[in-house]
């Protein structure tokens, strides 16, 4: 399903509580207008009662004058209908039946010839034809000419709010669009890059796209490092695979052209003898690989049954060479959740590490035990040795402390073991031979 661009993210973002404002401010806008045409309205029904009291106290209770109803009339903004009697309730002027009254409020709301009316009652004393005594002005005006009014200032506050709206989103969406043009020029940029251009975005950009910057140039920079390491990945792999095939190639020519049987036996020793390390060499390159971009296959399994039976593998081969060769691991189970193949290759790495780059060697041993938290894996032999400053050149691919018929990968292959599981690998410092610590977290 395909997601939203940013630039409408934003703009509904910030349009959304917009709206809802323009709605709720739209909705207070017409309660005020309804109160507005009340306070008016009330307002005009007692300025024209006022009125119509005056003009009949001038005129002595005649007609009201042709100002007065235009007055009238330009006040209440609608018709006005108004009831005039005189001292005694005598009818003075106006319409004969003025609405009834419930109650003795000067403002109510009453019905006038089936329509609902807003009507305003004044009575002051006045003297008409030398008879004083209170006199009664009865105004009234329909509602519908509240409401009317009361629509018309709603619908105009509406059509102003809606105004400012159309435009505010307009502002919006090009404002927000203008914003990001920062992310689309970056964007055409990094596109118009070719597949071999991996030099850092120098592009000035805002503060809140630096970050990005950051992290595509970080990123450009890890690519980079890899394929460099890829290459020379490939580089010494062809170098350390050339001379084994190579030695392939011209035992099998001396096997060929051998003398007789006893000499071509021998030298077909001698070729199995380079086929298996050609075929370690490049196993060996394979776990590498493997370690440095390959994902581990976690399971949890029995460290100690795994120890114990991989020695036995490897003892007939020990014991073969007249060595000693013993394993000591604890008496129980150890669990470890780990990439089992990796973590028994390394021990593999360890003990070839040991044959054959350690001069003089009688005896090797192999110890599992539980150090706190973690599983520490010691080979121990007792010939020339390592000491820990040996061990930038010993754990770095290709590299041997000593010259020997091992490829340089092996130590290499533990400390990335080691990495890949979150543990560490060191040269212990030792009195005499050599002893080297797989440390696996449990």
């Amino acid at each position: 399903m395909s997601t939203a661009s940013l630039r409408t993210r934003l703009f509904v973002v910030i349009l959304v509580p917009l709206l809802l404002m323009a709605l709720a401010l739209g909705l207070w806008r017409i309660n005020s207008a309804q109160a507005t045409a009340e306070e008016l309205f009330d307002r005009s029904l007692r300025a024209a009662a006022l009125a119509i009291s005056k003009d009949v106290t001038i005129s002595g209770g005649d007609a009201l004058l042709p100002t007065t109803r235009d007055f009238i009339g330009g006040v209440a903004g609608g018709e006005v209908f108004y009831h005039a009697t005189g001292p005694g309730g005598i009818y003075v002027t106006g319409y004969a039946y003025p609405p009834v009254q419930q109650g003795d409020a000067p403002l109510f709301e009453a019905t006038y010839r089936g329509e609902a009316v807003r009507v305003a009652r004044l009575t002051e004393t006045v003297t008409i034809d030398g008879l004083s005594g209170p006199s009664t002005i009865t105004a009234w005006q329909r509602l519908s000419d509240r409401q009317a009014f009361a629509r018309e200032l709603a619908t105009r506050s509406a059509i102003l709010i809606g105004a400012l709206m159309g435009t505010l989103a307009v502002v919006v969406w090009f404002g927000v669009g203008l914003g990001l043009r920062p992310l689309t020029t970056l964007e055409e940029a990094i596109a118009a890059r070719s597949p071999d251009d991996l030099a850092r975005i120098k592009r000035r950009v805002p503060a809140e796209v630096q970050g990005i910057t950051g992290t595509l140039n970080r990123l450009f920079g890890q690519v980079e490092e890899s394929m460099e390491a890829h290459k020379t990945f490939i580089s010494d792999a062809a170098h350390q695979l050339r001379n084994p095939a190579a030695a392939v190639q011209s035992m099998a020519a001396a096997a060929r052209d051998a003398p007789d049987e006893a000499a071509r036996m021998e030298r077909l020793a001698g070729l199995e003898a380079a086929a298996r390390r050609s075929a370690r060499v490049a196993n060996q390159l394979l776990s590498l690989d493997r370690l440095q971009h390959g994902a581990a296959m976690t399971e949890r399994f029995d460290l100690a049954s795994a120890l114990s039976e991989l020695c036995t593998d490897i003892g007939a081969d020990v014991l073969a060479r007249g060595l000693e060769f013993s394993y000591d691991g604890p008496p129980g189970p150890l669990e470890l959740s780990a990439d089992r193949v990796l973590v028994e290759e390394a021990v593999q790495n360890l003990i070839d590490n040991a044959l054959k780059h350690a001069t003089g060697v009688t005896r090797l041993e192999v110890e599992l035990a539980q150090e706190a938290r973690e599983a520490r894996i010691t080979v121990r032999d007792n010939g020339r040795g390592l000491s820990p400053a040996d061990a930038d050149a010993a754990f770095r691919r290709f590299s041997q402390v000593r010259p020997s018929e091992g490829s340089g990968l092996g130590l290499a292959i533990v400390s990335s073991v080691a990495e890949k599981h979150g543990g560490s690998v060191q040269i212990d410092s030792v009195t005499s031979g050599a002893s080297v610590s797989l440390r696996l977290p449990l």
